[in-house]
């Protein structure tokens, strides 16, 4: 593929890493003031640094549109960063068809929630710290996107990290938000551990078979020419992508890695919609479509993604069946929605899974919006059986979140219709059965819980009437956005209407120079139709349940618990399981063995009688150094007794 330099590229991330500066400088110049830095000229950088980005790379796609189809490439070298032996890592970003999707997508949902967070934290008196914080996560993200190796994708995989530990324990004085950011940050270098391992493994084996890169155009070039099929292509290609895999699974909370996603919701709502919709969490399935190449040519590790995307979508929907909390509701549908983009990736639908990453950043940016919405009309209460009735207080609020729910739902001709329904039939489509059937189960079950979510928050009367007669509708800095995410709920879809409803895929073609096409054969136009409607049909089934159960008549309070409930309501004792087989024997090993075994009765002894030990020794010595004159004498005699004795004993042998 032909390469075209471009000077532009640098600017898409660059801009919202200034504003993070600039803000920073402001945080830090107002710390001791009272009302911190002026906040019109916070809001002004933070929103508009992420705007601009958007315009740069809006028409840098429009430049790449311009190409030939196997010429869509764009490069900037910045700068050398790594150069030792075989060793040349260079600061190089990338456009190609993949990533310009990720900076449309980051730039446009991440200005909206920049603007959003203008009025969700005007009150908040960490405003332009929180801003800071907002405008790295962005940078971060756009670096991970753009890298046009694994060391600078590493780079952003890690400056995202650190950027959802700040927010998330955003609130730090309060220890339970401080101790989610440290989960959050903790369960995630389990996954990166094995993503350095899958980088280290290809460079050392690129390095032994004809030139070390870490360049993806590189390791493209090396994998393609492998011997397809043989025996050692196919063990490397699978060492390699598991690898990747499980930094993936940290990054994207996978079971068993996917415990801090819910948890992170400690933090201010509008992170939370970044975090779920345009950054962070669909990283590792951009990372394994980025890498298409290597699990393309392994068999078993596409059936592992793809399987544990389907254990996860199953097992997170179940979760969130019995949620309270508006925001783990949507926490645990986002860890099902990566659990269908996997899906779609291990099957090598590429397409299709990046396909629900796009559509999912914008109704899941929005149900979280509108959630943060509910929360700040309802005075920071969280919990739906405190809600009730709030349909007529909040129209657009409920209406757009309305619109996201379906679209979630599967309800056509939404975006998540389209989205969701191509993974499905890629998976019917190449044979995997059980994971079709886990999937169109999951698509019910989802159907369910977002719409209980819904009639909960919105329908029947206030079980909460002090808080519900207060509520009002979110003023126009966070209603905008709601309104323009859910007009992309609406649109997206069309981008990838699929060729059987008279559409040409047009999302699906963009991609294929990057990721292929994942062809269907076999299977007549009726057939996949009827596909289709079964899809909906189990959508529309969990949409009547939920109707029957809180749509009518909202009870007062919850449901009589069974064992199978508090089972789910548990999260299947998961955090349970882990303190007891994994933290607290490290905790016993760091208490009892480390501390009180290695360092108090060994380095501490070590380092406290050594001291003891002179100071005796010492103690002995000074008696011979009393200042006594007679004392000084009788040892000057004593000596000289000795020394006269030695001479006149060797004298006597001598002779």
């Amino acid at each position: 593929m032909e390469s075209h330099t471009t000077n532009l590229l640098l600017w898409v991330p660059l801009l919202p890493l200034l504003g993070a500066i600039f803000n920073g400088l402001l945080t830090l110049f107002y710390a001791k003031s009272e009302h911190g830095a002026p906040r019109g000229l916070v809001s002004a950088v933070a929103v508009g640094a992420p705007l601009l980005a958007f315009f740069v790379a809006l028409k840098l796609f429009f430049e790449l549109k311009g190409m030939g189809e196997e010429s869509r490439l764009m490069i900037q070298h910045v700068a050398t960063w790594m150069q030792a032996g075989q060793l040349d890592v260079g600061i190089d970003f990338m456009l190609d068809p993949l990533s310009a999707v990720m900076i449309l997508t980051v730039t446009f949902i991440g200005t909206l929630i920049h603007l959003y967070s203008v009025g969700y934290m005007s009150h908040d008196r960490g405003f332009s710290r929180y801003f800071t914080y907002l405008n790295l996560f962005t940078f971060s993200m756009l670096v991970l996107v753009l890298g046009k190796n694994l060391p600078i994708m590493f780079v952003g995989w890690e400056g995202v990290g650190v950027c959802s530990y700040l927010l998330i324990g955003f609130w730090f004085s309060d220890i339970k938000k401080a101790n989610a950011g440290n989960k959050a940050f903790i369960t995630n270098r389990v996954g990166d551990f094995g993503f350095l391992l899958g980088i280290f493994f290809l460079f050392v084996y690129t390095m032994n078979h004809g030139g070390a890169t870490l360049d993806f155009v590189g390791l493209k070039a090396f994998f393609e020419a492998l011997p397809k099929g043989e025996a050692l292509t196919v063990t490397v290609a699978t060492t390699a992508a598991l690898l990747l895999f499980i930094g993936a699974m940290g990054k994207s909370a996978q079971v068993p890695l996917h415990v801090w996603l819910a948890d992170a919701m400690a933090g201010p709502t509008p992170v939370s919609a970044l975090i779920h919709a345009a950054t962070m969490v669909t990283a590792g399935v951009y990372m394994v479509a980025r890498c298409n190449f290597i699990f393309s040519l392994s068999p078993l590790a596409q059936t592992v993604v793809a399987s544990i995307g389907a254990l996860t979508a199953l097992f997170a929907a179940t979760i969130a069946l019995t949620q309270s909390d508006i925001k783990r509701v949507l926490a645990y549908s986002t860890v099902s929605q990566l659990g269908y983009m996997f899906v779609g990736v291990g099957i090598g639908a590429y397409g299709a899974g990046m396909f629900h990453v796009f559509t999912h950043a914008f109704f899941k940016a929005l149900l979280f919006l509108g959630a943060g919405s509910v929360i700040h009309a309802m005075h920071e209460e969280q919990d739906l059986w405190k809600m009730g009735g709030l349909r007529s207080k909040m129209p657009i609020t409920f209406a757009t979140m309305g619109i996201a729910t379906l679209a979630i739902a599967g309800i056509p001709p939404l975006a998540g219709f389209f989205s969701k329904d191509e993974i499905l039939w890629h998976a019917f489509g190449h044979h995997h059965y059980v994971i079709y059937g886990v999937l169109l189960l999951t698509a019910g079950i989802t159907a369910y819980y977002m719409f209980r979510m819904l009639f909960l928050a919105f329908f029947g009367t206030p079980r909460d009437k002090h808080r519900v007669e207060h509520a009002h509708e979110s003023p126009w800095v966070m209603a905008l956005p709601l309104v323009v995410l859910c007009i992309g709920t609406v649109v997206v879809g069309f981008l990838g209407v699929p060729h059987v409803l008279g559409g040409h895929n047009l999302f699906g073609e963009w991609l294929a120079p990057v990721v292929g096409h994942a062809e269907i054969e076999g299977f007549s136009a009726g057939f996949e139709l009827g596909m289709m409607a079964l899809s909906v049909l189990v959508a529309a089934i969990g949409i009547g349940v939920a109707y029957a159960r809180y749509g009518k008549a909202v009870p007062a309070t919850e449901p009589t618990r069974t064992a199978w409930w508090d089972v789910l309501k548990n999260k299947y004792f998961i955090d349970e399981l882990i303190e007891a087989v994994l933290i607290k024997p490290l905790r016993f090993i760091a208490s009892v063995l480390l501390y009180k075994g290695a360092e108090e009765n060994g380095i501490d002894k070590a380092v406290n009688e050594t001291p003891r030990l002179y100071a005796g020794i010492s103690g002995a010595v000074r008696t011979l150094q009393n200042g006594l004159i007679r004392s000084y004498a009788l040892m000057m005699l004593v000596g000289a007794a000795l020394i006269a004795v030695y001479y006149l004993l060797k004298f006597d042998t001598l002779h």
